[in-house]
């Protein structure tokens, strides 16, 4: 009978490998969800999908993500259960100093690190499509490049969520005549309808499709980028580019109320912040808390684990991170100690004011493919629009993702938020972020979900969770009323319908002091699927323009 355990061992690998036998995608664009879907018409598979999604937004979200950027995209294969994230952040050039934004005086200059050349990192964006394609997709670039290329020869719209982010960087763009010529209307936000065209952005996306990593990172892109940087006061050398790699990182894994969370690890700060939060809330009656009780309890989570943030987290290949101690039990029974269950604590009783903030301008997708292979990706340029600056003749506008360094150990960033010495600037570092792309897997669903937000992301993407964990629909975990702590300002942010509801009442009772942000945010973007009965269900926030779309049966 010794034959018996393979056999069965080869049923279960087998029915696990099934797939769902459709396919889902999750964007913040329209566009970008059909580009993903040409892809899975054509033969492709989640990670082909996830390149021409990400490529198509580079071009119809370019206050938000694109060629001049990076970010984190959590993979799993179905076949061999897989799971690994591939680190797309942006890195320091090398020429970059910890007192590069600070005046004589060790004042820090924040314009020198929010926009312009100086502002931006080394993208990694090109290097992810091409990773993906050589190690995990079935097309070739070629083939997942032809929707974006399109889109950027004869343009896209422009609607009311494109004039609102141009609005809040016009003058910024108008310190730039390449990147005004091409998303300003003489120096004016374009009205409704108006066409932008990228023609630049094409050729640059031709190259990369033509000659692989090569065609971005060396060769004429590569000099144009670099000669448009240098010429603007910036510090990029080829070397920078061509020295620039994608990095494969182990995800960091958790568990919630019989969920198993995989999440993005450092240089990301979600994942560790989010698992730790959980792992607090663990400590009250496992997960199983009241209805009143919890928002207290969460905003005590959330204001422990971001506290850990400032003070531990940085780029892993730089600093020492203690992440077997920071998801350990005995760690969440000492935080959960400390917790009052009537009264909020103030952050100032808890030790030292550390915090980090970055831009807020960031897009999620998520695809789930008919095998049961999926992918959550968090691409940022930072804030929108990046660094307002664009070098002539490429269409790429830079990151400013060198203000997610702290300028300046203890000096505020733009945000007002406090950064440690483990996320100064160094050369070839990456920048901590809070990007956390993640999936949620239980017994019989598995939940693929993220956002955009800066510091506001892994607050969201938990309250995902917390939805996911009640076996809500997945409409209900992208639509839901949200609320923020981050250790620093000691105020829980809250969307404003939040602060007539029944929770907001439960914090205030307990002395947290709860304030309007004056404005819906996020965007998240998620899928949901049912191994029962194989149902597969997505959502696109209500708060954007993005569009959420279910294939048919597989062949």
């Amino acid at each position: 009978m010794r034959w018996f355990f393979p056999l069965l061992l080869l049923f279960a690998v087998t029915a696990q490998a099934a797939g769902p036998g459709k396919a889902a995608i999750a964007s913040a664009h329209p566009l970008a969800t059909d580009a993903g879907f040409q892809m899975l018409e054509q033969g492709g598979n989640a990670y082909d999908a996830a390149v021409a999604v990400a490529a198509a937004l580079s071009v119809v979200e370019p206050y938000s993500a694109g060629m001049g950027g990076g970010g984190f995209w959590l993979l799993h294969r179905e076949k061999d259960d897989l799971q690994t994230m591939l680190d797309a952040r942006e890195t320091a050039p090398a020429a970059a100093t910890e007192d590069m934004y600070q005046d004589q005086d060790g004042q820090v200059v924040r314009d020198r690190a929010v926009n312009g050349a100086l502002a931006a990192g080394i993208p990694g964006q090109a290097a992810a499509f091409a990773y993906l394609a050589e190690h995990y997709g079935e097309l070739p670039l070629k083939t997942t490049l032809a929707p974006a290329i399109k889109l950027a020869r004869q343009g896209f719209e422009v609607e009311d969520h494109y004039r609102a982010l141009a609005g809040y960087r016009k003058d910024v763009l108008n310190r730039y005549p390449t990147a005004a010529s091409v998303f300003l209307d003489d120096g004016e936000i374009p009205a409704n309808g108006t066409l932008i065209r990228q023609p630049d952005l094409a050729r640059v996306l031709e190259a990369l499709a033509e000659q692989g990593r090569d065609g971005f990172y060396q060769g004429p892109v590569a000099e144009k980028l670099v000669r448009g940087v240098r010429e603007a006061g910036g510090i990029w050398t080829k070397q920078d580019l061509n020295n620039y790699r994608v990095k494969e990182r182990a995800p960091v894994v958790g568990h919630y109320r019989g969920a198993r969370i995989v999440t993005a690890p450092p240089p990301s700060a979600g994942g560790l912040v989010m698992l730790e939060a959980l792992n607090i809330l663990n400590e009250f009656n496992g997960g199983e808390i009241s209805e009143d009780l919890l928002p207290h309890l969460t905003v005590e989570a959330w204001r422990r684990a971001y506290q850990d943030r400032g003070r531990y987290m940085g780029d892993p290949d730089f600093v020492s991170i203690p992440v077997d101690n920071l998801l350990s039990k005995s760690y969440a029974e000492q935080r959960a100690a400390s917790i009052k269950l009537d009264k909020a604590t103030p952050s100032s009783e808890l030790g030292e004011p550390v915090a980090t903030g970055e831009g807020f301008h960031t897009t999620h997708f998520s695809v789930l493919d008919g095998a049961g292979n999926r992918v959550a990706a968090t691409l940022s340029i930072n804030l929108p629009f990046g660094s307002g600056f664009m070098p002539a003749g490429t269409g790429v506008i830079l990151n400013n993702e060198m203000d997610d360094f702290s300028a300046k150990p203890g000096s505020p960033n733009a945000y007002g938020l406090v950064g440690s010495k483990a996320n100064a600037v160094a050369p070839g570092k990456r920048p901590l972020s809070s990007m956390t792309p993640t999936f949620v897997e239980f017994d019989d669903r598995v939940a693929i979900l993220g956002t955009p937000g800066g510091s506001r992301i892994i607050t969201m993407v938990m309250l995902g969770v917390l939805e996911a964990a009640n076996d809500a629909p997945v409409d209900d975990w992208v639509s839901r009323v949200r609320f923020h702590h981050q250790f620093l300002p000691d105020q829980v942010q809250a969307e404003p319908a939040f602060l007539d509801i029944e929770a907001a009442k439960s914090l205030r009772l307990r002395g947290h002091d709860v304030v309007s942000v004056d404005r819906e945010y996020g965007n998240m973007q998620a899928i949901l699927w049912r191994h029962e009965d194989n149902s597969v269900t997505a959502a696109s926030d209500p708060r954007g323009i993005g569009a959420a779309r279910v294939g048919a049966d597989a062949d």
